[in-house]
């Protein structure tokens, strides 16, 4: 059996700054080229039969970057790999959340409703997100590793699903820009078989 290749996209401006970017379409900096350029090494010594990425540019660059197909029959994107959807926290930190909000934490207390274009989401929701794309990544896994390429929160989500906890155990995988990851079986079970790697 594969392993599931967990990528974590390059930096961007707002991620740099600490800022929530769920579904807004940011560039990579030229740090996170960089990143992305740098798991072009480790990635090549995978036997990787199928890439998913998310629809944002941010996920996109990265794969093509790091040498991952984005589309044809090797490649393609997944629109429930999105990165949880912040509502009106979109763009904004945690500490100036805080502000109004004293001791508020995303994993418990969620978001607020956005505009049209961010209505948020409840972590049950990523959660459920998560768990179909495992329904199409697992009969995969038979041939080979798979990657995806996606968002922080969001690959958070899918590792505690992958290890059959509930979504919001997400908080304990903390994953850097740029890193990959790997999730595994051992005996038959599902297990963190790496996690949040630099390339270098």
């Amino acid at each position: 059996m594969g392993q599931l290749i967990i990528v974590r996209h390059g930096e961007t401006e707002w991620s740099r700054a600490r800022r929530h970017t769920g579904r807004t379409d940011l560039p990579l900096t030229a740090r996170g080229e960089e990143q992305a350029r740098a798991l072009r090494a480790p990635l090549a010594r995978r036997a990787i039969v199928r890439t998913l990425v998310s629809p944002a540019e941010r996920a996109r660059r990265t794969a093509e970057l790091a040498g991952l197909p984005v589309d044809g029959p090797a490649g393609g994107v997944d629109a429930d790999l999105w990165e949880w959807d912040y509502g009106g926290y979109e763009g904004i930190t945690s500490a100036r959340i805080r502000e109004d909000r004293p001791g508020w934490y995303l994993w418990e207390d969620g978001v607020v409703p956005g505009d049209a274009d961010h209505p948020g989401e409840s972590v049950e929701q990523v959660g459920a997100r998560a768990d179909a794309v495992l329904a199409r990544v697992r009969p995969l896994l038979d041939e080979g590793d798979v990657a995806l390429v996606a968002h922080g929160h969001f690959l958070r989500v899918l590792t505690a699903r992958w290890l059959g906890l509930e979504p919001a155990l997400g908080r304990l995988f903390a994953l850097q820009t740029g890193t990959l990851s790997e999730l595994g079986t051992e005996h038959g079970r599902p297990v963190v078989s790496a996690w949040n790697i630099p390339p270098n």
